[in-house]
């Protein structure tokens, strides 16, 4: 067999019962293929894939904390610190009842190639609870994040890992953290975390960056094809803040968003969102509520309970923003079936089923692949890591400008990087090759470690 074959074998005996990252490392070590036959010899003399595949360190600890009636709740919190080959390890908490070590350990391995592709000095890193945030106080939240942040504060650093934000944790909860990691080392390193509240040292434009990304990836997508986001329509899943973002830059280059959806179902907006349609994502997602309904409920749309958008709203664009393996063969079938949609632009984290892509992709649908769309969120964080590093103040034309230029890169590299290993427009097998020959050389570099 070859040395790919060899080690996703380990993995599938290994990780069984952690069928996401069994999922990502097989679509990852797949792609780079022609990477790995090309140095297979001393690839498989250094262990490298045997060690990429492997997390470098893993943490687990309690979460004790108290309610508002006084009763006591524990949960339980994890840390990923996956790979330092390029830098300190970087990547968001995430607090989801459906949080598993498996899940984080996808997360941190996806973020390890994500980080790559940014061309910052950043490693990878994920971490998390299965803690729910839906329909917690404000008081409540901040002793769990206080509880939280005292199990985890001594493994973390601005030159060790700085963590951010993620599903279910943003700048509110950031903010708790940063103030218990202070009371508990007794000093001011804001470096440590990322997506903190901008008069905590946060950096401006961090809540539109995951999704303004991925949309000046989008332009260079389309421009390369020749088309353009004016008057093309976008049915998003999700309505969370990612989402949002990407509604909100879509709206003000002229684009149509006609869907959003959430876990109740989605609405249907046939005309597009208008600007103030944008700006009631964010009181949606601040009621913790977690219901789409809401939208239709307030602004007479439609609204189809327990369904997604795939297949069922027509749109020139479908883009993922909210979970992994939303898009499974069955909605690929539909996709192309109902026929308009040209372009999957992949947001959220894994939302496509392997065998979901082989479907589209066969069909003529472009896939852009998250680890390239999204890489904007963990751009500006390691723009706010300078931002503490210097001990100055970004404007926020400055982070917009850095971000336009690092998606515009990443699209030319990994369009670049397809071209060079004989797969000319598959950008999927283009990310990963490109962020593949950074980590595995940096790894080659620095010896067995």
């Amino acid at each position: 067999m070859s040395y790919v074959d060899d080690v996703l074998e380990v993995v599938r005996k290994k990780d069984a019962d952690e069928q996401e990252f069994v999922q990502t490392v097989t679509e990852i070590l797949d792609s780079i293929r022609p990477l790995v036959d090309k140095n297979e010899d001393r690839y498989r003399s250094l262990a490298l894939l045997e060690r990429l595949v492997e997390p470098e360190k893993i943490i687990t600890f309690r979460i004790p904390w108290e309610d508002d009636e006084g009763k006591i709740h524990v949960n339980r919190g994890w840390k990923i610190q996956y790979s330092s080959a390029i830098g300190p390890y970087k990547g968001g908490i995430r607090f989801s009842p459906d949080v598993t070590l498996g899940t984080l350990k996808f997360l941190a391995f996806e973020q390890t190639f994500k980080n790559s592709l940014t061309g910052l000095p950043i490693g990878g890193g994920k971490g998390g609870s299965d803690f729910d945030p839906q329909g917690k106080s404000d008081r409540e939240l901040m002793r769990f994040c206080q509880s939280f942040m005292t199990g985890l504060y001594h493994y973390i650093g601005a030159n060790m890992d700085c963590p951010a934000g993620d599903l279910g944790c943003g700048g509110t909860e950031i903010g708790y953290m940063f103030g218990q990691y202070k009371r508990l080392i007794n000093t001011y390193e804001s470096g440590v975390l990322s997506g903190k509240p901008v008069a905590s040292g946060g950096i401006v434009g961090r809540d539109t960056a995951t999704g303004y990304g991925a949309v000046y990836l989008m332009q260079e997508l389309f421009e390369e094809k020749g088309c353009s986001i004016d008057g093309m329509k976008f049915a998003l899943s999700g309505f969370g803040n990612v989402a949002w973002g990407v509604a909100k830059k879509l709206t003000e280059l002229g684009g149509k968003v006609v869907a959003l959806s959430g876990p109740d179902g989605y609405v249907h907006i046939p005309e597009g969102m208008s600007a103030d349609q944008v700006d009631y994502m964010l009181e949606m997602r601040a009621s913790r509520r977690n219901k789409v309904k809401d939208f239709a409920d307030k602004y007479g749309v439609y609204f189809s309970p327990y369904e997604k958008p795939w297949g069922r709203v027509k749109a020139d664009v479908y883009v993922p923003c909210a979970t992994q393996n939303d898009i499974s063969i069955k909605e690929a079938l539909r996709i192309t079936s109902e026929g308009t949609c040209k372009f999957l632009v992949e947001v959220a984290n894994m939302p496509t089923t392997p065998d979901a892509i082989g479907v589209l992709v066969n069909a003529g649908i472009v896939v852009a692949p998250y680890k390239a769309v999204n890489a904007g969120g963990v751009a500006v964080s390691a723009m706010e890591m300078s931002q503490n590093s210097e001990k100055s103040v970004w404007t926020l034309d400055k982070v917009d400008k850095k971000l336009r230029e690092i998606m515009k890169n990443i699209y030319r590299e990994i369009e670049a990087a397809a071209e060079k290993y004989g797969m000319p427009g598959n950008l999927i097998a283009g990310a990963n090759l490109a962020a593949a020959e950074k980590v595995l050389k940096a790894m080659e570099e620095q010896g067995v470690c």
